[in-house]
């Protein structure tokens, strides 16, 4: 099951969150937040990980 982590406004913000965690070796999905197609720049964006990596992701985030 994946959880969201962060909302991000555009496509390239969305993208770096997700090479960020993915640096850090958690799996990353982004999805928009209305459910249209990816690849639209100016919507908003959905970061998603797993479920069991949320507690990783708030320990990475304190870090920042």
């Amino acid at each position: 099951m994946w959880v969201e982590v962060k909302k991000a406004q555009s496509l390239m913000i969305a993208e770096m969150w997700k090479e960020f965690f993915e640096g850090e070796g958690i799996p990353t999905r982004i999805l928009p937040a209305s459910g249209e197609v990816i690849g639209q720049e100016s919507a908003t964006y959905l970061i998603l990980v797993p479920k069991e990596k949320e507690h990783v992701i708030q320990e990475v985030l304190r870090k920042l």
